[in-house]
């Protein structure tokens, strides 16, 4: 098992920042990637971004490439998010992702809202 928990969302204006974090913990060393996803109000979630958790590689959706950045702390098990110039359209509830072969975690969200 891997719980995820979710820290650094709230409410700023548009162009402003924000640090979303993911702390991990249990059985850690399993996992081979974690992610970020998102989910506005009405529609599906959706893919932020992603890192390899052991060689870092990295992707990004296009909605948020140059502007969002993922990194990680192997040491304290967590996974961050900075999110730049920030858009009213980024409103939504980020969730933290874990993936282990053949099994996905999921943190419980963090909402962030970007007012215009």
């Amino acid at each position: 098992q891997v719980q995820l928990v979710e820290s650094g969302g709230g409410l700023v204006q548009a162009g402003g920042s924000l640090r979303l974090s993911c702390a991990a913990s249990g059985r850690t060393f399993n996992i081979y990637a974690m992610n970020w996803f998102r989910q506005a109000p009405g529609k599906e979630r959706e893919f932020v971004a992603s890192i390899n958790w052991s060689g870092g590689n990295i992707v990004y959706a296009d909605s948020v490439k140059g502007r969002f950045t993922i990194s990680r702390d192997n040491a304290k098990n967590t996974v961050y998010l900075q999110m730049n110039s920030l858009k009213p359209e980024d409103t939504a509830v980020y969730y933290c992702n874990a993936l282990i072969v053949g099994l996905s975690y999921w943190g419980q969200g963090t909402q962030v809202t970007v007012s215009s």
